[in-house]
């Protein structure tokens, strides 16, 4: 069952929306070589319940921290750890927020210090990806069209997308129909609607698409263990064009003319 959003639901979303932007903002502060990982969950923790919301991640499913925090080979769903991040590690940050009954879902991945050409493309055609799949989420157009938009542009420069991990609806639950692959066919798969609401969630890799999950039943990491990058917008579908619930100007004024800072081109 696909809900349609209506527009005081759609601002409801978007009052959650801030708040997990600017958590992320906060946890963009501590992304740097000798931070814990669960510091930065932590952090996110502190700053969402702080501000009347509640972690999305933590509990569902018993997954037990507020994000899920991955690195390097780790496509998503990791754990936070006493892991200390190091120079050239690259770190995927997903996070949600649910608050006054909504979710709200999004994912930043960050270079920790300095890291190579190759890993800084990757990062820039992930996001760069993310922003192409958005263009599609407009109403009469189908889900086919936006992976069909991300799967071409981030293969013709080399990398591909896995295909076992998808976005989501999103609105009273934190997963909701329809499924948004990161691939697919032009025209294909269910219509789009004004006023659906989904996680549009690029995992793309720089080696093979395969993944394995890791024995802790929740960690997917790349079976080549080369690095995978994961941005993620929450979006509502319009006519014309589609409006970005979720936000990383907050994430984006910490990375600012910084190493942290990845480049949309």
């Amino acid at each position: 069952m696909i809900y349609l959003k209506t527009e005081e639901e759609i601002e409801l979303i978007k009052l959650s929306a801030q708040v997990l932007g600017k958590a992320h903002a906060a946890v963009a502060e501590w992304v740097k070589p000798g931070v814990a990982t669960k510091k930065l969950d932590a952090v996110a923790e502190e700053f969402i319940r702080s501000h009347g919301g509640i972690p999305s991640f933590k509990g569902y499913n018993k997954f037990p921290s507020s994000l899920c925090i991955s690195v390097n080979e780790n496509v998503v769903h990791g754990f936070p750890s006493n892991y200390e991040l190091k120079d050239g590690d690259i770190i995927s940050v997903d996070g949600g927020v649910l608050l006054n009954g909504f979710h709200s879902d999004s994912a930043y991945t960050y270079p920790v210090g300095e890291v190579s050409q190759e890993v800084t493309d990757l990062l820039s055609a992930t996001k760069s990806s993310l922003y192409k799949g958005i263009e599609q989420a407009v109403d009469g157009l189908r889900i086919g069209d936006i992976g069909f938009a991300i799967q071409d542009f981030v293969e013709k420069r080399g990398y591909t997308v896995v295909r076992e991990l998808v976005g989501h609806g999103v609105g009273r639950s934190l997963h909701e129909s329809p499924e948004v692959p990161n691939y697919g066919k032009r025209g294909k798969g269910i219509r789009l609607k004004e006023g659906m609401v989904i996680a549009i969630e690029p995992m793309i890799n720089l080696g093979i698409k395969s993944v394995v999950q890791e024995k802790d039943g929740w960690t997917i990491r790349t079976a080549d263990r080369k690095p995978s990058a994961h941005f993620e917008h929450t979006v509502v579908v319009r006519k014309g064009k589609a409006e970005i619930l979720t936000t990383f100007e907050y994430i984006e004024q910490v990375t600012a003319n910084t190493s942290l800072m990845v480049e949309v081109k």
